[in-house]
Parts: C-alpha cells; sequence; structure tokens
C-alpha cells in the first residue's frame, strides 16, 4: 500500500472497525485521510494518531450534509490530486427502531437508517469516482441482518440489505473506469456501536459456540480483509460481499 491514498469513513473510538482498518493500512504504508463525526469523535482520534507511523489528514464528515462530503472531498483532491480507496463504516439506527417490532418502525427512523447507512456510500461513490482516473476500490460494511431476520436487528437489517445491492450496481457501473466495489459481512464484534444493540451480548456469545470455527470475528480479522480489497492483489474480484464471520453464514441455525 506504499504510497497509496486511501479515505477512512468515520472512525468513532479506538473499538471501531475504522480506526483497525486506519492501523492496518498504515502499517502497510498508506497515506490516511480518517473521517469524522463531530467534536466528540475529533477528540478521540486525535489522541489516536499519535501511534501511526504517518500523519494522516483529518476531516470532519457529516454524512447526511451534503456540505460535509463536498467540502471532504475537495480538500482530498486538493492535497493529494486523487484517491486510491475508500473504506466505508458508516450505519446507524435510533434505539427505538431496533428495540421495537419492525412493523412499527416510523418513517424518519426508516429513512434515517437509510439515509446514513445507504445514501453515504453511493455519494461517496460519486464524489470518490473525479479522483480514480487510473480506478481504485471502494469497501463497505455490512452483516447477516441483511438476509436473515435477526432479533432486534429489525430495519438495520433492510438497510444492509440495501447497501448490498448498491455495492452491485457501483460495481457495474464504476467497473469500466477500473473502480472495484466490494462489501465485508462480519460476524458480530464488540464495538461500542454494536453494543448498543439489544440483546447484543447473548448474540455474540451464541456466535462463539455455533461458528464453524468455534470463536468470535475480530476487528484486525477485517481490517485484514479491507487491506487485501484495498489493495491490488484482489485486482480481480468486484461486486462481492466476502464474509469475515467465522464461517457462520454457511449454517442453516
Amino acid at each position: 500500500m506504499q504510497g497509496k491514498v486511501i479515505g477512512v469513513f468515520n472512525v468513532a473510538n479506538q473499538r471501531s472497525i475504522a480506526w483497525a482498518v486506519a492501523e492496518r493500512l498504515d502499517r502497510e504504508g498508506a497515506q490516511l485521510i480518517i473521517g469524522y463525526l463531530g467534536e466528540r469523535e475529533k477528540e478521540q482520534v486525535e489522541r489516536l494518531v499519535p501511534s501511526l507511523a504517518q500523519e494522516p489528514l483529518l476531516l470532519p464528515c457529516d454524512v447526511t450534509q451534503d456540505e460535509d462530503l463536498e467540502s471532504a472531498f475537495r480538500t482530498i483532491a486538493q492535497r493529494f490530486g486523487r484517491l486510491d480507496g475508500l473504506f466505508h463504516a458508516i450505519a446507524f439506527a435510533r434505539r427505538e427502531d431496533l428495540e421495537g417490532r419492525f412493523v412499527e418502525t416510523s418513517r424518519e427512523g426508516f429513512l434515517l437508517a437509510l439515509n446514513v447507512s445507504v445514501y453515504s456510500f453511493v455519494a461517496m461513490a460519486r464524489f470518490a469516482e473525479p479522483l480514480m482516473p487510473q480506478g481504485g476500490s471502494l469497501v463497505t460494511m455490512t452483516y447477516l441482518g441483511s438476509e436473515r431476520a435477526v432479533p432486534h436487528y429489525n430495519v438495520m437489517g433492510v438497510a444492509k440489505a440495501a447497501l448490498e445491492s448498491s455495492v452491485r450496481y457501483l460495481a457495474s457501473e464504476l467497473g469500466p473506469r477500473g473502480i472495484r466495489v466490494n462489501a465485508i459481512s462480519a460476524g458480530p464484534i464488540r464495538t461500542l456501536a454494536a453494543r448498543g444493540i439489544p440483546g447484543f451480548s447473548e448474540m455474540y456469545a451464541y456466535h462463539a459456540t455455533k461458528a464453524p470455527l468455534r470463536r468470535n470475528t475480530t476487528a484486525e480479522e477485517v481490517a485484514d480483509t479491507a487491506l487485501f480489497l484495498l489493495s491490488d492483489l484482489s485486482r480481480g474480484i468486484t461486486g462481492e460481499v466476502l464474509y469475515v464471520d467465522e464461517g457462520y453464514h454457511i449454517l442453516g441455525m
């Protein structure tokens, strides 16, 4: 990854998957751009940055605001003139829309979940495209709840299904320009965001006892896979959902 310019959006804290990916890319020599949501996240990221080998470009990015996206990618263009890869780890649903019945999801909650979790990736792909004249790689995060009805995942499962469909459409459209688009479907990981999902602890424990590898997924495993998908080693792969879940998805349970 030496000399490659890679954006990682968004890092929230030390336990976020995005941070694990940033660390892994940094160890391989990538020049990082790290996005964050607001002042609280900025403080967290600034505490983490000194551990990196290269100083990253830090950018505020509220993906629900078009002006934030425009500003972020304009800054990338001015600073580097190009972008070789982008890792998207942004998702959100209101807690009340995860705790209750899916049928009771509010219109506002439904639109918010899809705006943050899906449209943000489409919008970022649009802004990234002109910065990838020689091709590049876009990677996003999904989960098995896109395919199966997972308790308390509700509207987020619908959002992830839409995200995976978006990966295929983007891969088809951007492929002629040499831009690959893929998703990583990870098993449950103890991030702060995941712990906010009702019943997560039970799901986490169950996964470790039933997955073929009999353990839970780690952020480091996801980071290694992201490194592969963002590198030239995966140059023939696009439009795929790559599972990093210790084999759990193959089971019928």
